[in-house]
């Protein structure tokens, strides 16, 4: 008969607070028209759109394209 296995519960995960969305640059049409897409996305519960305004919002104010 093989001996009882003794189980222990993993450690619990602890989650830092969402980061701030990014904010765009001033006067720039590309940052207005995804801030624009990200609350029309937020309004409509589309959190995965809202998710991805923000990543191209991030990435395209960090190549500092302003047009």
């Amino acid at each position: 008969m093989s001996s009882p296995t003794t189980t222990t519960m993993d450690p619990p995960v602890h989650l830092s607070l969402p980061r701030k969305p990014p904010v765009p640059a001033p006067g720039c049409a590309v940052c207005v028209a995804l801030v624009e897409q990200r609350t029309a996305a937020r309004e409509a519960g589309d959190m995965s759109a809202v998710s991805d305004c923000n990543v191209e919002l991030a990435a395209h104010s960090k190549h500092g394209e302003v047009r």
